[in-house]
């Protein structure tokens, strides 16, 4: 099946532009986290993609073939929804079969069905059993199972995880991976948990007021942020305010050496980012070395996360090798490497945040 395309897709809600000129490619047989804060416009750009709202302008097309305005019943893509939807008064098994049942296969045949999904998510021996006697993660893959159930093209999911325990949730992160490598269906997740995305994802969306700000791998994304939203909302970052001096970031009366060169016109004001871990405790002097002063410590086992106050500003240095033991109040030295900084124009709102 050649891949899902989305060319110019926009939804507004009267004067409420809640999804603006987006387009992007599928990759046939990937996984693709749509991932955002709250009303970020991911899930109502899914329910565009599986044909439950119509967009108000471009097009969505799958193998080439134009989709948009064809009923979500047409479609042939599978669908979970946080609530995973399921019949009470069904089975496990009869749950799995009933959108065969409906569609007219004959009845065994669709038991037959249900029970090789029941096998694949691990479920063959609650076949019997109601709804009500399983748990949050067992009524998960009795939804996956029964999504499948028409061997979909497509496979969507619209916050899976978000009704599950921590734990359970990142156990089922992991297994609908697997299984999707599996089986090699396309499937878009939504996800407002980047580390759900980072996971679980071949490629990360990443959306805001109803854009995508950036797409690419998550390693991609998190060691290349396109801009400070992204650098902000996949894992921590510490962002400083600065301007920009021969390709380099002053802030103050420190000039922090950057590379490669920020491309800027000097003077320009910017919004300087450097993640936890990269940031160093002592480290090279190459330029980039400020006092500090310990203002908290949270330590978290194999991790410390190192609250300081520096010339600069506030920052959070997430140490894991020194295992020197630090007290607030302790004075020390940091470094953030040149290499490791990334550099974005600052706006007017993120300069007033």
């Amino acid at each position: 099946m050649a891949g899902l395309s989305l060319k110019y897709i926009r939804k507004s809600y009267g004067d409420v532009r809640a999804v603006e000129n987006v387009s992007l490619d599928f990759t046939d047989g990937g996984l693709t986290a749509l991932l955002g804060p709250s009303g970020c416009g991911k899930t109502t750009l899914l329910r565009m993609i599986a044909g439950l709202e119509d967009p108000s302008a471009g097009s969505i097309s799958l193998g080439g073939r134009d989709i948009t305005r064809l009923p979500a019943h047409k479609r042939k893509f599978g669908m979970v929804f946080q609530s995973f939807a399921l019949f009470p008064h069904l089975n496990v098994s009869d749950n799995v079969s009933y959108a065969l049942t409906i569609a007219g296969t004959p009845r065994g045949q669709a038991a037959a069905r249900a029970r090789e999904l029941l096998d694949l998510v691990q479920l063959s021996a609650f076949a019997e059993r109601r709804i009500g006697e399983l748990s949050g993660g067992q009524r998960q893959r009795v939804a996956i199972a029964r999504a499948l159930a028409q061997e979909p093209d497509v496979f969507l999911l619209d916050e899976p995880m978000s009704a599950l325990d921590a734990k359970l949730r990142e156990d089922m992160q992991v297994e609908l991976r697997q299984l999707q490598q599996r089986l090699g269906i396309t499937t878009i997740v939504v996800t407002h948990d980047q580390h759900e995305a980072m996971t679980m994802a071949d490629s990360i969306v990443v959306m805001s007021q109803g854009r995508v700000e950036q797409m690419g791998t998550p390693q991609a994304i998190y060691h290349h942020p396109e801009n400070a939203f992204v650098a902000d909302f996949i894992g921590k970052a510490n962002f400083f305010d600065g301007v920009t001096e021969g390709g380099n970031v002053r802030i103050g009366q420190h000039l922090l050496q950057v590379t490669p060169p920020a491309n800027f016109i000097d003077g320009s004001p910017v919004r300087m980012a450097v993640r936890p871990e990269k940031a160093m405790l002592a480290g090279a002097d190459d330029g980039n070395r400020l006092p500090a002063k310990v203002t908290f410590v949270r330590d978290v086992g194999p991790v410390q996360d190192i609250h300081l106050d520096t010339p600069i500003g506030r920052m959070i240095v997430s140490d894991s090798e020194s295992g020197q033991p630090l007290r607030v109040g302790d004075a020390l030295q940091v470094t953030l490497p040149a290499d490791a900084i990334h550099v974005f124009p600052r706006l007017s709102d993120q300069a007033a945040a």
